[in-house]
């Protein structure tokens, strides 16, 4: 089966939207909220199966922190990023945020995968054996 069509589709809606939310409450109530939009791209990796899916699915579901940057969501630009080499470097920037962030979410799952599946077999050392 191939690899790219098996993905939540779930998961990537739900964390873009709640990136996006965080986003926009930390404009319109307090700065605080931007870093929690980091609990959308975790979901959005956390519901892949895959860490390549996971970092991909990250990066994907970015792309409305890029559209909420550029529409003055977190703050004016000053410097640099005001010319065209300084937004698409920001724009790269906030993929590779998305992609990181993501891959640490579907490593986490993995990992609580091979948790729950260690503590089955704990539980089950312990059944089954003769009583004297």
């Amino acid at each position: 089966m191939n690899k790219f069509v098996d993905f939540n589709m779930k998961s990537l809606v739900f964390g873009a939207a709640i990136a996006a939310a965080f986003i926009i409450f930390g404009w319109q109530f307090w700065d605080w909220f931007y870093p929690f939009s980091a609990i959308g791209l975790l979901y959005a990796g956390y519901g892949q199966n895959d860490l390549k899916m996971g970092a991909i699915i990250g990066a994907i579901a970015s792309t409305p922190i890029i559209a909420l940057t550029f529409k003055g969501y977190m703050g004016q630009f000053s410097g640099i990023f005001l010319t065209e080499n300084g937004m698409m470097g920001l724009t790269i920037l906030i993929i590779v945020v998305g992609a990181f962030v993501g891959f640490v979410g579907a490593w986490t799952k993995r990992s609580r995968v091979k948790a729950l599946e260690e503590y089955e077999k704990k539980q089950k050392i312990g059944k089954n054996k003769n009583k004297k």
